[in-house]
């Protein structure tokens, strides 16, 4: 025989409140990290175009 769907039960004011200071804190954080990506690309674009004074732009042997 099939189960019948159960509902769940409601949710309560605290978990609610807790829910939307999680989301909060997340877009937060995330907007953060997406502002810091792009500054961190924008000074890397930056320091790759100079080119660098007294040495030639030659590649340097792996660390490994």
């Amino acid at each position: 025989m099939a189960k019948t769907p159960k509902s769940s039960p409601s949710k309560s004011a605290k978990v609610k409140a807790n829910r939307l200071r999680r989301r909060a804190l997340r877009l937060v954080r995330r907007l953060a990290v997406q502002s810091e990506k792009a500054e961190r690309s924008e000074r890397h674009a930056g320091i790759r175009q100079t080119p660098r004074t007294g040495r030639p732009r030659t590649r340097r042997a792996s660390r490994r």
